[in-house]
């Protein structure tokens, strides 16, 4: 399985339901369910199912707030922006604890 890598506040608004688009600045091949890791903790918190893949455009970002949760004031880093379309989320009753590899900032292979 493949876990991936997110900072608070945006795993726990994913694996509350409310953050179904997470903008990447790159597209993604891999579909189904995948771990979910809080960034810097070591723990794997939850699941979810990475449904879909798709560059988005300014005005679709922009009205996709709902979707992404992100604050209109909040700094734009990527070039492009792509929309990982989650689903599903399960929380876990207690974070699962894994071995971080060295050098991994986006997907872990666990």
């Amino acid at each position: 399985m493949k876990g991936l890598i997110i900072k608070s506040p945006w795993i726990e608004k994913i694996l509350a339901g409310e953050k179904v688009w997470e903008i990447r600045g790159s597209n993604t091949k891999i579909r189904g369910t995948i771990a979910l890791i809080k960034s810097g903790s070591g723990m794997i918190y939850g699941t979810v199912v990475l449904i879909k893949s798709f560059q988005v455009t300014d005005e679709a970002y922009n009205q996709g707030g709902k979707h992404h949760c992100i604050p209109g004031n909040y700094e734009n880093r990527y070039k492009k922006r792509y929309v990982w379309e989650l689903s599903s989320p399960q929380l876990y009753d207690k974070p699962i604890p894994f071995k971080h590899p060295q050098g991994a900032v986006i997907w872990v292979n666990l």
